[in-house]
C-alpha cells in the first residue's frame, strides 16, 4: 500500500512540473487591440457588417481580414476614424501596426 501511495505522489509531482514547464513554453500572446476596438464599437452585434457581432468584427480588423471600418452601419463618424487612428498608430505583439481605412 505504502507503494502505491509513493508511485502516485512521484507520478503527481511529475505531470506537475510537465505542466508548469508547458505553461511557461506555451503561451498564447493575446492582442490588445481587439479589446480596445471592443470598446469603441457600439455594441449593437448587429452583423450588418457581415461579421458575428462586434466582438467578430473587432477580430477580424486586428487579423487583416476586414481593411474598412465603414463596414459597421451603427458607428458614427467620429468613432470610425478613432478606430482607424488607434489601429493605424498601435503596434501589436509582433511590433507591427495595421493599415485600415475609413
Amino acid at each position: 500500500m505504502l507503494n502505491a501511495i509513493i508511485a502516485l505522489v512521484a507520478i503527481g509531482a511529475v505531470l506537475g512540473v510537465l505542466l508548469g514547464l508547458a505553461q511557461l513554453y506555451l503561451v498564447v500572446e493575446e492582442d490588445n487591440r481587439v479589446t480596445e476596438v471592443i470598446a469603441m464599437l457600439p455594441g449593437a452585434n448587429c452583423g450588418g457588417c457581415g461579421f458575428p457581432g462586434c466582438q467578430g468584427f473587432a477580430n477580424a480588423l486586428v487579423d487583416g481580414e476586414a481593411t474598412q471600418v465603414s463596414l459597421c452601419g451603427v458607428c458614427n463618424q467620429e468613432t470610425r476614424e478613432a478606430i482607424v487612428k488607434y489601429l493605424n498608430e498601435t503596434p501589436g505583439p509582433n511590433s507591427e501596426t495595421l493599415k485600415v481605412t475609413l
